[in-house]
């Protein structure tokens, strides 16, 4: 690309998320990466190392203006009971000077922590949420 216009430059205002297809439009800010692990691999012949991927590791994070309790509704009952709710994270980007939309969705999320009460007096409630998840699909990219 040899150069761009700057109304190209993607604004994170017009992000969404949606969690198990509800969409949250209290979320401020969204992050989802896969990081991927290598081992070294030793060659003959050949005196550069190179690298086998061996694992990867998807993780995220979401943070929201505090307007109700969702993730705690969403996973306290079965966390406290043991169990791993199945949740879906959907995401999408979509500045209007923008050349398309990019939408993923990450699969099997876990979240890190469950916030029961963080506040401050005068301050604006936000929460961050902390996730790992296992798949994602790509549905839509520029």
């Amino acid at each position: 690309m040899t150069g761009f216009n700057d109304e190209q430059v993607w604004l994170g205002t017009w992000g969404k998320v949606w969690v198990d297809g509800e969409l949250l439009s209290e979320a401020t800010a969204f992050r989802a990466e896969v990081t991927i692990s290598y081992e070294d691999l030793t060659r003959v012949q050949n005196l550069m190392v190179g690298h086998k991927m061996t694992s990867m590791a998807g993780e995220g994070e979401i943070t929201l203006h505090k307007v109700d309790s969702f993730v705690m509704k969403k996973i306290a009952a079965d966390i406290k009971a043991g169990k791993v709710p199945d949740i879906t994270i959907e995401s999408s980007w979509n500045d209007p000077n923008a050349n398309g939309e990019q939408r993923i969705a990450v699969k099997h999320v876990k979240f890190e922590k469950i916030t029961l009460m963080d506040w401050e007096a005068g301050s604006i409630g936000e929460e961050s949420y902390s996730f790992t998840f296992s798949d994602y699909e790509i549905k839509a990219m520029v």
